[in-house]
């Protein structure tokens, strides 16, 4: 029985390409993008370029003593940032200690419990407290806050002065009568009153952020039984992790900055000062307020440099930020 042979199956064709035109609306629009983000990466780059250029004598003087060195005399050949760069940091998580848990606790009242008829009346006040100019800032703190302060200052050394952060060189807690002078001045109010700057941003983009928060998951977490808090807890935190870190982000690179409201409140000395309650401090953008109109050439360049790790110090954390929040995407998981 002779079998049959079966037609061969003819051979498939290849799947077309599609070419898809996205039209010279779109096109324009990307090569806006394009050119917005590159002018930005250009700008960043000649202001590095410029600051290098105009601190590389003093660079090419102090070498890596320029991080090590705490005294500041560029005429004598002996100057450096370890101690307005230790200044500044301390300055800055001091503020961010006290802004953020602020700032988190406005953002959750206006967006989750406010009356809607007060909502916007409070977001249009946190936008303007973001909006007053840093000098307003620095008076009210030099004449009004820092002599209500003192007295916290005072008892925080009084009954944690054992922790070496908060210890007061030359107070007395035995002595009621002793000056207060030695709390004025210090990180602890500088970080404080910039805090207060800095809180309404933090909470501006937070707010935002949680106000985004899906429906569905909110309504599905009520219908397990969840109430308020319990939906704020396992829905809208969750949902806003990248805007919160990224809000602190941003906050600490003002706080990082900020020249007015720290130059009118601190009492500049160019020694490491770890103890935030004590008088005296120093910030690296204070510095360059501070000895910019009696500068030499040398002293110049020398601000120049400062204001390049300034720079430099700015951009990683702003790297670290993006780098954690493409991490942790909003929205990007939830425990309801």
């Amino acid at each position: 029985m002779r079998i049959s042979e079966r037609p061969e199956a003819p051979a498939a064709e290849p799947p077309r390409r599609l070419y898809p035109d996205p039209g010279l609306t779109d096109r324009a629009f990307r090569g806006v993008l394009r050119g917005g983000g590159a002018f930005v990466l250009a700008i960043m780059l000649l202001v590095g370029g410029f600051l290098t250029y105009r601190a590389w004598q003093a660079l090419s003087v102090a070498q890596w003593g320029f991080i090590t060195t705490e005294t500041w005399e560029p005429d004598g050949g002996t100057f450096g940032i370890a101690a307005v760069l230790v200044g500044t940091i301390l300055i800055a998580l001091v503020a961010i200690v006290f802004a953020v848990p602020m700032a988190l606790g406005t953002a959750l009242y206006i967006s989750e419990y406010a009356p809607p008829t007060i909502r916007q009346t409070l977001i249009s006040v946190v936008d303007l407290m973001a909006a007053v100019p840093s000098v307003v800032y620095g008076l009210w703190g030099l004449f009004f806050f820092q002599g209500h302060v003192v007295t916290l200052s005072r008892w925080i050394s009084t009954y944690f002065g054992w922790i070496p952060i908060f210890e007061v060189d030359g107070a007395d807690p035995r002595d009621p009568l002793a000056t207060a002078t030695v709390f004025t001045s210090s990180t602890f109010i500088a970080g404080m009153v910039v805090s207060l700057m800095v809180a309404p941003i933090i909470c501006s983009v937070v707010r935002e952020v949680f106000s985004q928060a899906p429906v569905g998951e909110r309504e599905g977490a009520y219908a397990l039984g969840a109430n308020r808090w319990g939906m704020i807890r396992s829905v809208v935190l969750p949902f806003g992790k990248g805007g919160m870190i990224g809000g602190t982000m941003l906050g600490l690179g003002r706080a990082l900055g900020e020249t007015i409201a720290v130059y009118l409140i601190i009492s500049p000395v160019f020694v490491i000062q770890p103890h935030i309650l004590q008088n005296g401090t120093s910030s690296v953008s204070s510095l360059i307020a501070l000895r910019y109109g009696e500068a030499s050439e040398m002293g110049m360049s020398a601000l120049m440099a400062a204001g390049l790790a300034l720079f430099l110090m700015t951009l990683v954390v702003n790297f670290v930020a993006s780098s954690i929040v493409a991490r942790s995407r909003s929205g990007a998981a939830s425990d309801s």
